[in-house]
């Protein structure tokens, strides 16, 4: 596509849909490819997806007020911490992966913020104007089409694409994390969760050695115990042979749900189709899909709009000085 096609639109943001944001903005970003709109989707859950988070999340009416004010509650107790406790919104990005238990949603919040102190080198000043790197040199991107279960599909390509003498392994993971703190956002994630896409064709064994146990203990840990969003499944494509040496090192950390949620399919792409459907994947991994792929630098024009929105989630959360004398 060339650039010219692809505009980056402006559109006034509903009052239902300001309620999702912590920020007072007044324009939804959108872009615009061909006759699809790719935006962060702030919509109220249909009805459909009303009755998919009743059955899989025991959400109510009813059940998520009372959850939303116990859960309120326990934190107003806890003086460590600083959140946006009057938006109801917010606390509930934290309940539906919990499903609607107030005291598991409070662990959460407590673990998603105890990592951003443990790793404040990386979360420090993290929006998306700061790392325009990881996205202009198109590693890491979203599909502009949902699975067949209404999940957003993360795509990690650490392959041929990754030029890792430029971008670093740390810049990859503050791109995937800019992506699921803005799937965060949108209620529909919030429902239906999110898979990824680990493409590893062409990785080369100057790329397996970027890779260390620590980083990959950080990883796993942020996946099992600080994503507040439900990550379905790990899908594995076009690895070589020696992507086990990378897979050993994340291994020991592994337990057995998240281990379990990771396929490995190389190229078969049948294999593939079984978990995601053709239609929501490009032709690159056997899909239909017709919408154009979302590049990089397309998810980064869109991203730079919503600065200040990530201006203000970095503003919650534990006292990094205070924590680390503790």
């Amino acid at each position: 596509m060339a650039p010219d096609e692809t505009k980056v639109l402006r559109a006034a943001i509903k009052p239902h849909e300001m309620k999702q944001l912590l920020t007072d903005m007044t324009e939804k970003p959108f872009v615009r490819l061909g006759d699809f709109d790719l935006t962060i989707e702030l919509d109220d859950p249909s009805s459909e997806l009303l009755e998919k988070a009743r059955e899989e999340l025991r959400e109510t009416p009813d059940l998520a007020r009372e959850s939303v004010q116990a859960l309120r509650d326990l934190l107003q107790e806890d003086e460590r911490l600083k959140v946006p406790l009057d938006n109801d919104a917010w606390l509930i990005r934290f309940l539906r992966p919990c499903k609607f238990y107030p005291e598991s949603a409070y662990d959460l919040i407590k673990r998603y913020y105890q990592f951003k102190v443990k790793h404040h080198e990386v979360y420090k000043n993290l929006k998306p104007s700061t790392q325009k790197k990881v996205f202009e040199h198109n590693i890491i991107s979203v599909l502009p089409k949902r699975d067949q279960f209404g999940r957003r599909i993360l795509v990690l390509e650490l392959g041929k694409k990754w030029k890792h003498n430029k971008v670093s392994l740390d810049e990859v993971f503050k791109g995937a994390v800019l992506f699921l703190e803005a799937a965060m956002i949108e209620p529909e994630s919030q429902i239906c969760g999110a898979v990824v896409i680990f493409d590893m064709d062409g990785l080369s064994l100057q790329q397996v050695w970027q890779f260390t146990p620590p980083f990959a203990k950080r990883i796993v840990d942020w996946l099992q115990d600080a994503v507040p969003l439900r990550i379905k499944n790990i899908h594995v494509v076009n690895q070589p042979y020696i992507f086990n040496m990378v897979f050993a090192l994340f291994k020991p950390f592994l337990r057995e749900k998240l281990r379990n949620r990771i396929i490995f399919h190389g190229s078969d792409r049948d294999s593939l189709h079984s978990h995601l459907s053709p239609k929501c994947l490009p032709s690159c991994y056997g899909g239909t899909l017709e919408v154009p792929q979302i590049t990089g630098s397309q998810w980064l024009e869109l991203l730079l709009m919503l600065d200040k929105e990530y201006e203000a989630i970095n503003s919650y959360g534990y006292d990094k000085d205070k924590e680390s004398k503790k």
